[in-house]
């Protein structure tokens, strides 16, 4: 046959799923579809030609229905992180406001770098029938449409005006989401005429096509340089960011911390990438951190840092750290490893960590720096072991988390994403297995919980089908999207959630009382447009969507709720009030920049911006 001649006539629409049906990736040494599927809603966009081929190729990429397209999105990145970004999945929305519903959770893949391909209804190329239903019309400009707002928050954006195109554009978005440097979401819009266009494209196009994802080596110069500023430390310290668990290199971290004693901190995204109990995991670092953490890395002279970006939560605003203190930043990404004049290795966490550690052979930190870091974490699990336990007070978050990590098993995935949860849960949770933490703080997008946790528990399933994954979700975020429950119940895909209830949005009521304003807004009872509060029965809502559910009234409960839940076969969803004032962890907080008045009538608003300034004479000017 000759092949370069040899041609199948399809739709445009039948290419991509044709084409997507056969890349294949190797995974623990099975190769697997590298597309998982996809998540739709139909549309006059999608419906008459994407739909047409999705249903001839339901078998080999399953379509699970959503019922919000943000919540799609939000599923598809939690499936990225479940998978550490070696799978994805596609979302599929009509023209108009469907597709539009789509841009946070591309803001979220975005901001995380996880894959996700969105395959959007757009309108129609000859424009015969212009202005059609959904368009925004711009008079200056017809090219210009709701699907060019996707440019600022995706890392491939095309739109398909001929079927030819295909044969570029497909290969080249999955290369951006297999990018480790460049890793993000792509965005393919398809006019609704040119779905249904014909082309005769080459079957060599369609044939298996096995990826793999690259392992950048990095410069033996710049490794050298980080060498050389590591063996002059005297309080080295370790940084581990989400990097190491997507380079899948978390035990080679551990070796390497071991081989040379350096006390390890982690970021919010790196949150699992140690054990509890490792000797060196000091705990985590920032605004969301631990004092053992913020204590070493206020005195820590050079700074390894390991597929991190650096962000403000785990930097204190650039706080956290002496002001001389030195920085190696071991990245996949030229931006990241470049930050505040830091000494770049650009390359592979496990590449990179290798290369390092050759150089470095017989270097170990002066013992009494790791003995020091080690007595800050034992009096930090002390502090934890203490505010996580059940007591006469109110209910808190961190009873709520300790009475999971008690019960769990190692290999549950834990998920959680806005308001007080992630500082909670950060703070409190200790980690029983390597990479079953996922605390979306890349974007902090209320509503990824249970969104997310859905897309994680389809992800589980085919990989730990024995274990759960469970969501940790305020009221505020649960109310805000939650019907990816009902999504959980119809598909089966079990899920855990617990609403943590504390009246209204809770933190941000708390940032507002610690800059001296009164509360406004945030809290249910202190809204001056609701003249009658009351609670919702998110009891009775979750099981409308048909989820087991029960109210608890205090940790001992939720206890038992929790075991039920376990026991179970169907996502149940367990309810239990917190307090919205003193129920917080108090301790471990590193300063973070926000904005505040520099004039006001109120006397406590002015205190509170002294009391803010004064704190940023600890702020690193970029260097």
């Amino acid at each position: 046959m000759d092949i370069e001649n040899d041609t199948l006539r399809l739709t445009t629409a039948q290419a991509i799923v044709r084409f997507l049906a056969n890349q294949f990736i190797e995974i623990d040494g099975q190769e697997v579809r590298l597309c998982g599927g996809g998540f739709g809603i139909f549309g006059h966009g999608n419906v008459t030609c994407l739909g047409e081929a999705l249903y001839d190729h339901r078998d080999a990429l399953p379509l699970y229905r959503g019922q919000n397209e943000q919540g799609m999105g939000l599923a598809a990145a939690g499936y990225a992180k479940q998978y550490l970004r070696q799978r994805f999945m596609f979302c599929t929305a009509s023209a108009g406001p469907g597709t539009s519903n789509l841009l946070t959770a591309a803001a979220l893949a975005h901001a995380n770098r996880l894959p996700v391909l969105m395959l959007c209804g757009d309108g129609y190329t000859t424009r015969l029938p212009d202005p059609v239903l959904q368009q925004l019309e711009h008079f200056g400009d017809p090219t210009l449409g709701v699907n060019d707002a996707f440019k600022a928050v995706t890392r491939y954006w095309d739109r398909i005006t001929h079927p030819a195109q295909v044969i570029q554009s497909l290969p080249n978005a999955i290369a951006t989401m297999l990018d480790p440097a460049d890793c993000g979401p792509a965005f393919i819009g398809l006019p609704q005429d040119v779905q249904g266009w014909t082309y005769d494209y080459p079957s060599v196009f369609f044939q298996k096509r096995l990826h793999r994802i690259r392992r950048a080596v990095p410069d033996a110069g710049e490794v050298a340089d980080a060498v050389a500023l590591l063996k002059t430390a005297k309080r080295p310290m370790l940084i581990a960011g989400g990097g190491v668990q997507y380079s899948r290199a978390a035990s080679e971290l551990a070796d390497f911390a071991k081989a040379h004693q350096i006390p390890v901190v982690e970021t919010i995204a790196g949150r699992a990438n140690l054990l509890a109990g490792d000797p060196l995991n000091i705990g985590p670092i920032g605004v969301t951190g631990s004092n053992s953490a913020n204590a070493i890395a206020a005195q820590a002279d050079v700074i390894l840092a390991v597929g991190t970006r650096l962000q403000d939560f785990t930097t204190g605003s650039w706080t956290a750290f002496a002001r001389d203190a030195r920085f190696i930043a071991l990245n996949t990404a030229r931006h990241d490893a470049g930050k505040h004049l830091s000494v770049p290795v650009v390359g592979d966490a496990n590449r990179g960590l290798a290369a390092i550690a050759a150089g470095l052979s017989g270097y170990s930190a002066p013992k009494n720096w790791t003995a020091l870091a080690q007595g800050e974490r034992k009096k930090w699990d002390a502090y934890v072991a203490g505010n996580v336990a059940p007591g006469n007070g109110p209910n808190t978050y961190a009873q709520a988390i300790g009475v999971v990590n008690d019960l769990c098993d190692a290999r549950d995935r834990i998920v959680t994403a806005s308001g007080g949860l992630p500082a909670e849960v950060s703070a409190n949770w200790r980690t029983l297995g390597v990479g079953t933490v996922d605390v979306e703080f890349g974007y902090s997008c209320m509503g990824y919980e249970i969104a997310g946790g859905w897309g994680a528990r389809i992800a589980q399933v085919e990989r730990e089908p024995d274990n759960d994954t469970i969501v940790f979700v305020g009221d505020g975020a649960y109310l805000m999207m939650n019907s990816d429950i009902y999504s959980s119940v119809l598909s089966q895909k079990k899920l855990i959630v617990l609403v943590l209830d504390n009246g209204g949005f809770a933190v941000i009521n708390k940032l507002q009382n610690n800059t001296g304003n009164v509360s406004f807004n945030n809290l249910i009872a202190d809204s001056p447009t609701i003249p009658e509060p009351f609670a919702v029965d998110f009891e009775a809502h979750a099981k409308s969507m048909g989820a087991n559910s029960e109210t608890v009234a205090n940790p001992g409960e939720l206890g038992q709720a929790f075991k039920r839940a376990k026991a179970g076969k169907k996502t149940t969803v367990i309810v239990m009030k917190v307090d919205a004032f003193d129920g917080w962890t108090t301790e471990g907080h590193a300063w973070w920049e926000v904005g505040t008045p520099h004039v006001s009538e109120d006397e406590k608003v002015r205190a509170a911006h002294d009391e803010i300034e004064a704190a940023r004479s600890g702020q690193r000017r970029g260097v």
